[in-house]
């Protein structure tokens, strides 16, 4: 039996008055102890609170009873307490509490860690019951920041196609990822889900959120949702379980999917929703009416979120429960990261203190944290409050994280705007100077968003149109064919929208910072146009395995990108000078690395020797030789070693070396080249 929460009260004091006594010790939820269960509720203005006991996670189920109801005790912190003599392990609870003028609400813990279907009520669990076989050895992948690149997926979006080669009863659940040898329709041949991520190199997957969520029935396998809308922070989604009656077992094929994924050498970052939750009546609202949730001067709900109930982050009690709830996740589910949702509604000095309390953790200085730094609406704070949006980047800690979306729209155009042309894709002109400062993630001092591994690089997620889309329908804007363009069949716009991609992947797999892509993106991920499928149906938002093997010279390029990624770590932190270049083309250096894109329609060469002394102070300096210059006989060359020209980025062998001192730029390509020495045989 293990405490599931550690009380962590430094730096929680309030920085404004606030109504109640705060509880900021005291261990809060269901705990199994050695000598039985204790409850605790922190539920200041109740006049009494009582706990209520059951079978069953639902009153629907047929041997549902109610065992016991207990009236709790008031303590000075306005916390409500029971301890009972007894191991209360699987049995669930709700609470009844009674306010003044006679209102009673009833509730499930907002502190629970199970609970039953549809998370209506909560389950008192003993943790150390839910661990797979193997957990104690469980241990998160040792890659290295500089070495992380994601794929944002979902847990049933990962599987549910049916020719994804998983068997039909755990398509679209946790165990899909227990599956290591996949492959399309059993064919032996074209590696699926877990076997084509270990194919793809990719070292991190983001899953879109996985605790329990309120938008779907979890008797219902046929609902889909994205999952943007908490009910219980701190226990699985029960839809993606084999069984969602049953609290343990979710918590469980959990855990088998994190493990899974690390014994494939993945990280697992869990998508996070502190800003808002899927109703204003919520349990924290039915616990303490009033406290919670913003509100705007007339008495009305602040929303920022869109969703119409912000959450008060900038409280303490509710920082207290952020704090603990994703150090709870990290500590219980080993996970490596975490992705805020909205970031920009959550307060700085929560962030922080979210960061210093997993950098405490055994290895929590690895757990990667980010967000985004920004919010659908203006929203409403107490007093003194910094948030973490673009103006407060500057005070949070510099392993927090952001998604860049000066280089996501420099590259592609607008996210809002469909038929906005960015560098890749028809305004090339006036996004040149953009992508030279988005390859060196902004770190010039008038466009400075932070470090090199603050910086999310990016050109699609789950929101918004997908790349492919957003590349179809500012390119073909118009056409008759332009569904037939999204199913990428051959033609000549096809052919365009193929370039654009290649080079969008390129400037992101190349430049300064994180790599991030969403699940698909590598093969076309298309939603016909569709830029807000968060309940869109299963069939939109699958991953398509089949087009994943049919997209095979986009999909072979993606892990060429990626292997010379890896292969090449100081990438993402290396300074990235870029030198003049012809036309429209944009032309850096990184270390031994030169990389060249032209966008243009036009062939161009750019002279050798701009990169080849491109960190000199003056192009006549004498360059530094690389490894292998032994003598005055040997000489620096440009070797291409990817070309997105190519049906897999494989170089030409004709076309391997600068000739003459000019390296070539052909039309609509995008090159990397390795500096070496050899002797001069000229």
């Amino acid at each position: 039996m293990i405490q599931a929460f550690e009380p962590l009260s430094e730096g929680l004091e309030p920085g404004v008055a606030e109504p109640f006594p705060l509880c900021l010790e005291r261990t809060l939820g269901a705990e199994v102890c050695e000598s039985g269960t204790q409850f605790a509720l922190w539920a200041p203005s109740a006049r009494t609170v009582t706990l209520r006991l059951f079978t069953r996670g639902s009153s629907e189920q047929s041997d549902d009873m109610l065992i016991e109801t207990v009236t709790m005790a008031k303590q000075s912190d306005g916390a409500w307490t029971a301890d009972l003599p007894r191991n209360l392990d699987g049995v669930y609870y709700d609470y009844l509490l009674e306010f003044d003028g006679g209102v009673t609400h009833r509730s499930a813990d907002p502190w629970a860690r199970a609970a039953g279907v549809n998370g209506r009520r909560s389950m008192v669990v003993d943790l150390a019951r839910t661990d797979p076989e193997g957990w104690d050895e469980d241990e998160r992948p040792r890659t290295p920041t500089s070495e992380t690149m994601v794929w944002e997926a979902h847990v049933g979006s990962f599987s549910n196609n049916p020719h994804s080669g998983v068997p039909e009863e755990h398509r679209g659940k946790y165990l899909a990822f227990t599956y290591d040898d996949t492959t399309l329709d059993g064919d032996g041949e074209h590696p699926t889900c877990m076997n084509y991520l270990r194919d793809l190199g990719v070292t991190a997957v983001q899953l879109l959120p996985f605790y329990d969520y309120g938008s779907v029935d979890e008797r219902d396998p046929s609902q889909f949702n994205w999952g943007y809308d908490p009910l219980n922070y701190n226990v699985p989604e029960g839809s993606f379980s084999t069984d969602p009656y049953d609290g343990a077992n979710r918590i469980t094929e959990c855990k088998r999917m994190i493990q899974s994924l690390h014994a494939n050498g993945i990280k697992v970052i869990m998508d996070v929703v502190y800003n808002h939750m899927y109703s204003a009546d919520n349990w924290f609202e039915r616990t303490v009416p009033g406290y919670y949730l913003r509100r705007n001067d007339d008495g009305t709900l602040a929303n920022g979120s869109g969703c119409g109930d912000d959450m008060q982050t900038e409280r303490a009690m509710f920082r207290r429960f952020i704090v603990e709830s994703v150090t709870y996740w990290a500590r219980e589910y080993h996970l490596d990261g975490f992705r805020f949702d909205l970031m920009g509604l959550i307060d700085v000095q929560t962030m922080n203190m979210v960061r210093a309390s997993l950098d405490r953790l055994p290895g929590g200085e690895s757990i990667l944290m980010y967000g985004e730094p920004w919010a659908a609406g203006p929203t409403n704070t107490l007093p003194g409050t910094e948030l973490a949006n673009k103006e407060g980047l500057r005070y949070l800690n510099t392993r927090i994280g952001h998604f860049c979306d000066r280089t996501r729209d420099a590259i592609k155009g607008h996210v809002f705007y469909m038929e906005r042309k960015g560098y890749v894709n028809g305004d090339a002109k006036a996004n040149k100077p953009l992508i030279e400062l988005g390859a060196d993630a902004w770190r010039a001092p008038e466009t400075n968003e932070g470090e090199a591994g603050q910086i999310i690089q990016y050109v699609s997620a789950h929101d918004d149109l997908t790349l492919w889309d957003k590349l179809t329908m500012s390119m073909c804007e118009g056409d008759e064919r332009l569904d037939a363009i999204f199913d990428a069949e051959p033609s000549p716009q096809t052919t365009a929208v193929l370039e654009a991609n290649k080079l969008a992947a390129g400037i992101i797999y190349t430049a300064a910072g994180i790599p991030f892509m969403l699940a698909g993106e590598e093969f076309g991920k298309t939603k016909h146009g569709n830029d807000n499928s968060f309940d869109s149906g299963k069939e939109v938002n699958e991953v398509d395995w089949r087009r994943a093997w049919r997209m095979g010279e986009l999909r072979d390029y993606y892990r060429r990108l990626i292997a010379l990624r890896r292969a090449n770590p100081d990438w993402f932190d290396a300074e990235h000078i870029a030198v003049d270049a012809p036309g429209n083309a944009v032309a850096y250096r990184m270390h031994d690395t030169a990389v060249t894109v032209n966008p243009d329609v036009d062939d161009h060469t750019i002279a050798a020797d701009k990169l080849t002394h491109a960190y000199a102070d003056d192009a006549h300096d004498e360059l530094p030789m690389p490894a292998g210059a032994d003598d005055d006989t040997a000489q620096p060359r440009w070797v291409c070693v990817l070309d997105s020209t190519m049906h897999d980025g494989m170089p030409d062998p004709r076309r391997t070396e600068s000739v003459d001192g000019r390296m070539p730029m052909p039309a609509r390509s995008l090159r990397v080249w390795r500096l070496e020495t050899g002797r001069d045989t000229r």
